[in-house]
């Protein structure tokens, strides 16, 4: 089986997230909402095609910005829908608005959407993917894995041998302290 480690380095897209992002620690809470937008658009497509989209993503959804991503109305939505810069698929889009005021829920309940994940950390996936589905719209057992994994919640995201997950152990991930 290929790993993304065989894959990832020396590309200019997958290179630079595995070697610094993928599978680290994420303390930001919209740096959170970041990764779970591009989970929530790469179901059915490929994670290339989401990384060589990952500027327009930023730039339709106002950097990330819990607040202000929760607060668009139906002008926002035809915007993002005639976006050809993102994915444009409707139930992805509103996922992603509605995604934005369920962690602002998260935030005044727990101080953070980070709060949120250390409170219920640790889980099994199967867990995890019950408790997203109870909280967010498309959020099946792929899209929460992989957000998990990617932030540091779940172990996984690169080989043993892999020289960025020393990197990674380094940095304290969830799923190495539980």
């Amino acid at each position: 089986m290929t790993h993304y480690c065989d894959i990832a380095p020396g590309h200019p897209y997958h290179g630079p997230y595995h070697d610094a992002e993928y599978g680290f620690p994420v303390e930001d809470d919209e740096r959170l909402f970041e990764r779970l937008v591009l989970e929530i658009n790469q179901a059915g497509l490929s994670w290339l095609t989401v990384l060589k989209k990952r500027d327009a993503f930023r730039l339709a959804y106002d950097d990330f910005r819990i607040d202000r991503v929760a607060a668009f109305g139906d002008a926002e939505r035809a915007r993002l829908l005639g976006d050809a810069g993102i994915i444009r698929n409707r139930l992805k889009v509103e996922a992603v608005i509605h995604n934005a005021g369920m962690i602002q829920e998260l935030q005044r309940e727990h101080g953070s959407f980070r709060a949120w994940l250390e409170h219920h950390h640790p889980l099994p996936l199967a867990e995890w993917v019950k408790l997203f589905r109870r909280t967010f719209r498309f959020t099946g057992p792929e899209i929460v894995g992989e957000f998990l994994m990617s932030t540091g919640y779940l172990p996984g995201a690169h080989r043993d041998d892999c020289p960025v997950h020393q990197r990674i152990l380094a940095a304290g991930p969830a799923w190495h302290s539980a």
